[in-house]
């Protein structure tokens, strides 16, 4: 399985990225709520950036995270 392309190494990582983002949202906004925080400044990096790039720059975050997870995976397979 040593045949993988980086192409399909970053399309995995695009979807993984994508799936872990609503759950960690989720979790993100009851541990706001927990500490009485508002959600929409941790989104929102502290109200430096709009909701939607916040929105994009966590997907970012997330799929960096992805791309060092599936290239890990890549190479031990």
């Amino acid at each position: 399985m040593s045949d993988t392309s980086y192409s399909q190494v970053l399309v995995m990582a695009a979807i993984v990225a994508t799936l872990l983002l609503v759950p960690a949202a989720g979790i993100a906004w009851l541990v706001s709520l927990l500490l009485g925080l508002p959600f929409a400044s941790l989104v929102t990096f502290g109200a430096s950036v709009g909701a939607l790039t916040g929105l994009f720059a966590w997907w970012g975050i997330f799929f960096v995270l992805a791309v060092v997870y599936a290239a890990g995976m890549r190479t031990i397979a």
